[in-house]
């Protein structure tokens, strides 16, 4: 199992987020002049990050409907001679790409995966999510990887608020952006018991990828995200179940409910 870092007494880390795919990659030095945030619901942000991946801090963040960005410039690097001589089975295998922004001011950079970003003045991209299929108008939009790391995401958030002056992913500002609305209410109520992510008052131990399940990642609009982390030398599963919420703009997934070894919230 891939671990992504060691954490003490409640220190976690993963992170990152996802949206549409980018429909063909853009070229370092050839590109527009100007992009736009994309894929981002209205009531979320996107994150720059420190470096080019997940495993980078947050230092900045980006209006969803951010105009006028600039591209400094992309990993993995490739010009159109490089790009053209490619395979497809060599683009298929290179990682995601991320891409060093800034904001028109120019006041505020960091990274971004690609396929956040789109040229500015290009067509958005339209999402008619239904309940049995969220997101299924789209064939840009992978549900499965968003519910992935929305995940990782809600981990990301936890490790710096211990580790820095951020706020949980629990706490009253910021839960709406993960969970339903019973389990805000949930832990704003504290009476939980637990800890959220790991179901113990203490953590010693390393967190897994986020992974699908095998089985079944996504059935009837029902997604299953799996966690496995050791705590104190014992391996653990945290189990999380997201859906589109229909009652909010947009319909974004929405963790609403989650199952450790011997219990569940909500």
């Amino acid at each position: 199992m891939k671990q992504l870092r060691m954490a003490r007494l409640g220190a976690v880390a993963v992170g990152a987020l996802v949206a549409a795919t980018s429909a063909q990659a853009e070229i370092d030095g050839h590109g527009p002049d100007a992009w736009r945030v994309t894929g981002v619901a209205a009531n979320d942000v996107l994150n720059g990050r420190m470096g080019p991946g997940t495993n980078y801090p947050v230092v900045e963040t980006f209006a969803h409907d951010e105009r006028g960005m600039q591209q400094i410039t992309c990993v993995p690097f490739y010009n159109a001679q490089h790009y053209s001589a490619m395979t497809q089975a060599q683009v298929d295998a290179l990682p995601p790409r991320w891409c060093l922004m800034r904001d028109t001011s120019l006041s505020k950079a960091g990274w971004v995966a690609q396929r956040y970003i789109t040229p500015d003045g290009a067509e958005a991209i339209t999402q008619t999510p239904t309940m049995a299929e969220p997101y299924a108008a789209d064939a840009n939009i992978d549900p499965v990887a968003k519910a992935q790391d929305l995940v990782r995401e809600v981990y990301e958030r936890q490790f710096q608020s211990e580790n820095g002056n951020y706020p949980s992913p629990f706490d009253p500002s910021l839960a709406h952006q993960y969970f339903a609305d019973d389990i805000v209410a949930l832990l704003a109520s504290g009476e939980l018991g637990a800890h959220p992510l790991y179901g113990a008052q203490d953590f010693d131990g390393s967190i897994g990828e986020p992974q699908p399940d095998a089985d079944h990642p996504m059935l009837r609009g029902m997604i299953t995200i799996h966690v496995d982390f050791a705590n104190f030398g014992q391996p653990q599963r945290a189990t999380y179940y997201l859906r589109a919420d229909t009652t909010k703009p947009g319909t974004p997934l929405r963790i609403f409910k989650v199952e450790h070894d011997g219990w569940s919230y909500p």
